[in-house]
């Protein structure tokens, strides 16, 4: 089985949650490096031979076509990451709709293909969030990737189910692929991606990962292009937040090219298209 390699197409600012975080108002007068670092990935994975899918923000795809554009040269899958990087459950169900709305039809209009994917920043469906999945369904999504099935700071939401499955709404339905976990000491870990993918040591990733595919379930592994640039600018927050914003940069892209090394990768619509049978239903939102 093949494995799925994601990145959220954001810059070095859109960190959530932090009373620094600049205002989108502000973001044009901000120094960039979404531009650079993202270059480099694509290098990196025109490397391995791999396609990946690239959730972007609508911001920045508006701001910079021609990285959509050159994501989609490379064979990559366009999807969205929302407009304006704003945490679900701070939004009301209108205003969910109509910022998911706005950066799939500017991204579709840029890559002129339909958009079938979404993910929240930072993971941010919970409880508070029912009307999550019917929303994405109303905009047109047929598959989502923001469910965090662990312990996490911000957003996150104990589902008890660690494979991708099918999520069934009053108004349709649509594929469900949880952020990877798999279970330490009795305890749901996700080791593939953020802060968790620099702190913990590649042999531990590596055997993990073993693990959830023994278990018949893809990697879903997420990255982000300013977790490759170790000279990004800092935005000022608590010594907590800021050793999981920053920890261990240096080792991101080795660890990127080991796993793109011993595993195989695809994006989600490849993986959907080449096990059509693979998810099933599993609960209602």
């Amino acid at each position: 089985m093949k494995s799925i390699f994601s990145v959220d197409i954001e810059d070095w600012f859109n960190i959530l949650a932090v009373k620094s975080e600049p205002d989108i108002s502000a973001w044009d007068s901000l120094p960039t490096c979404v531009e650079s670092d993202f270059r480099r990935m694509l290098d990196i994975f025109c490397e391995y031979g791999v396609q990946v899918t690239c959730f972007f923000l609508g911001y920045f795809a508006k701001r910079f076509p021609h990285l959509v554009k050159g994501a989609q040269e490379g064979g990559h899958e366009i999807a969205s990451h929302g407009f304006a990087h704003k945490l679900v459950f701070q939004q009301t169900a209108g205003a969910f709709f109509d910022d998911i709305s706005l950066s799939k039809k500017i991204l579709e209009d840029i890559a002129g293909v339909p958009v079938r994917g979404y993910r929240a920043a930072a993971f941010s469906v919970t409880q508070k969030t029912p009307w999550f999945f019917e929303k994405l369904i109303e905009a047109g999504f047929t598959y989502d990737s923001s469910v965090f099935p662990a312990s996490r700071g911000i957003g996150g939401i104990r589902t008890g189910i660690f494979h991708p499955y099918i999520v069934r709404a009053d108004n349709g339905e649509i594929a469900e692929f949880p952020i990877t976990a798999v279970k330490i000491m009795g305890k749901p870990m996700c080791l593939f991606g953020g802060g968790y993918l620099r702190l913990f040591p590649y042999p531990l990733i590596r055997a993990m990962a073993r693990r959830a595919l023994g278990d018949n379930r893809p990697i879903v592994v997420y990255v982000h292009p300013r977790e490759i640039n170790p000279e990004q600018p800092r935005l000022p927050m608590n010594l907590k937040r800021r050793f999981k914003t920053y920890v261990n940069l240096r080792t991101t892209e080795p660890k990127i090219r080991s796993l793109l090394r011993d595993f195989e990768f695809t994006t989600f619509q490849q993986f959907m298209n080449a096990n059509p049978d693979y998810l099933v239903p599993e609960r209602k939102p």
